[in-house]
């Protein structure tokens, strides 16, 4: 029993400093690869690999970065990593038999993406919460941003900002104009099934619904250091 006693310590001992470790790690150092795209990879018929290109945060458009958090996140700023009134929401409506998108932050996703695998699981959404807490405490709001940007899924077998500029537009993410980072924050519900080029009516009507957003909220500064 005092085995297994010290073998469970020892396994949280070295969760807890790699987890934070990784996280501190990912403060300064480029995600290069997330399991997310592992998974992809294995799941596809087409093994040819994912198109990922990391850029700093100077070369991903303004655009682009606000057009994701009126998409996605529009508290992101203000908030400490959970939107507790979208998760209420959320929570209500799931009770009801219904479903509602927009409970998870741009943090939490960006904890999704980099640190675990996409099925939902209550043992996953416990270790999103630890990482999102984690990530809000390290990290500061420009640098949660930049990660998210550079990691999510923007397209099938598609990465990052800068890929799905090159995917959907054949241009660099620094010249994306509002138009088409609407288009590319208007497919990030489902970018496996959605196209940001050509876009369906529904992807054109989100797309519509975005720019107005963008209009309404303004230009877009970063100067959080939290």
């Amino acid at each position: 029993m005092k085995r297994l006693y010290r073998f469970l310590l020892k396994l949280i001992f070295w969760f807890f400093a790699l987890s934070i470790g990784l996280v501190v790690l990912y403060k300064y150092v480029p995600v290069a690869i997330t399991p997310l795209m592992v998974i992809r990879y294995f799941e596809s018929e087409n093994k040819a690999a994912w198109k990922h290109d990391w850029i700093p945060m100077e070369n991903i458009s303004k655009n682009l970065q606000l057009a994701v958090i009126c998409s996605e996140d529009q508290k992101f700023l203000n908030h400490n990593g959970f939107d507790v009134e979208a998760i209420e929401k959320a929570y209500k409506n799931n009770s009801k038999g219904k479903r509602i998108r927009g409970g998870s932050t741009i943090t939490q996703q960006t904890a999704k993406n980099v640190f675990l695998w996409p099925q939902r699981s209550w043992l996953r959404k416990g270790l999103e919460t630890y990482f999102t807490f984690l990530i809000e405490k390290i990290w500061t709001k420009d640098r949660v941003l930049e990660v998210y940007l550079n990691s999510i899924e923007m397209g099938n077998g598609v990465y990052g900002a800068e890929a799905a500029s090159q995917y959907w537009f054949k241009k660099a993410a620094q010249k994306l104009s509002k138009q088409e980072a609407a288009a590319i924050a208007s497919i990030l519900p489902n970018p496996r099934k959605y196209k940001a080029n050509p876009a369906s009516n529904y992807i054109q009507s989100r797309k519509n619904w975005i720019v107005n957003q963008m209009n309404y909220i303004g230009k877009l500064e970063f100067k959080t250091e939290k």
